[in-house]
């Protein structure tokens, strides 16, 4: 009876399916199906649109046209010009952050971090919209200013060119640095800290030896998070509406809803997939080095 009992209750062998007789295999299809339409033929549809001209015939010339295009290429400038300067400013005020919130204790510390976390789920266009009322034409610090100078245009116009939209990337994308700095100095152990101090080694010294080296893999983790984020962002550019600065996911918008030029919007598009996905090769592989411990954190 035993042996019966045991045969009875023994989970089917790898590959040979469950009781109702379903095959393995047969649950990889839904899930397989579910991609293949939400996202496999959609990218089928962009990419032989990128490869169709005007006739409706197979060419690559629409996407060699557009490879070979000013407007192409100032996009792309400009895309990784933006997400560059706004990666290095999301890891500076990252790091500052995150060592005074994590090594400088002061009354609501927990609340601040709780608050980073919170700021992670808020849209993108809050802060753009926060940026217009503070520092756009009509806002809080041109009014003041031009009612204490007595002027009669306003004297800021940093919010409508690329520097206002790389501070709004900036403030928008910092607690993707700050989360993965923050676990990994909580991991710290802090008698190295400790140690270091009390042989005399000067504040910048233990930050410089200690701290910023046990953290380097969730910096590095979190600034190509960043790269990859501000690569692809289209709502702040376009809410900002900042004075000749097109970037490539705003110059797909352009090209298929104000021009309607599919072929060359369906080139731009493929050419913004290979970047993402080259740069989530990078995030990935940062997070691989980093080990199965600080991985948890990222």
């Amino acid at each position: 009876m035993a042996d019966v009992a045991a045969q009875a209750g023994a989970a089917p062998a790898p590959g040979t399916g469950d009781r109702r007789g379903l095959p393995a295999a047969a649950w990889v299809v839904p899930p397989a199906l579910v991609v293949a339409a939400l996202f496999a033929y959609p990218l089928a549809l962009i990419i032989q649109q990128a490869f169709t001209d005007a006739d409706g015939l197979a060419s690559a010339a629409p996407i060699l046209d557009v490879l070979a295009s000013h407007a192409f290429l100032g996009a792309l400038f400009n895309t990784l010009e933006i997400a560059l300067a706004s990666t290095l400013g999301c890891l500076l005020l990252g790091s500052v952050l995150s060592v005074i919130f994590s090594f400088v204790p002061f009354p609501g510390v927990a609340f601040a971090a709780r608050l980073i976390d919170t700021y992670i789920a808020l849209p993108t266009f809050l802060v753009t919209l926060a940026f217009t009322f503070l520092y756009g034409s009509a806002g809080l610090l041109n009014a003041g200013l031009m009612q204490a100078m007595h002027l009669d245009l306003p004297p800021i116009h940093f919010l409508y060119s690329a520097w206002g939209v790389i501070l709004a990337e900036t403030t928008v994308y910092t607690p993707f640095v700050m989360r993965p700095l923050m676990a990994a100095f909580s991991l710290l152990d802090r008698s190295q800290v400790e140690v270091a101090s009390s042989l005399g080694a000067r504040p910048s010294y233990v930050l410089r030896r200690v701290i910023i080296p046990a953290a380097l893999p969730a910096l590095l983790a979190g600034g190509s998070l960043c790269l990859l984020l501000t690569v692809n962002e289209f709502g702040i550019v376009l809410f900002i509406g900042a004075k000749g600065v097109i970037t490539l996911p705003l110059l797909i918008y352009d090209k298929a809803i104000q021009e309607s030029d599919y072929s060359a919007a369906c080139g731009i598009a493929m050419i913004n997939i290979a970047l993402s996905l080259a740069l989530f090769a990078l995030y990935r592989l940062v997070v691989a080095r980093i080990g199965n411990t600080h991985a948890a954190v990222v």
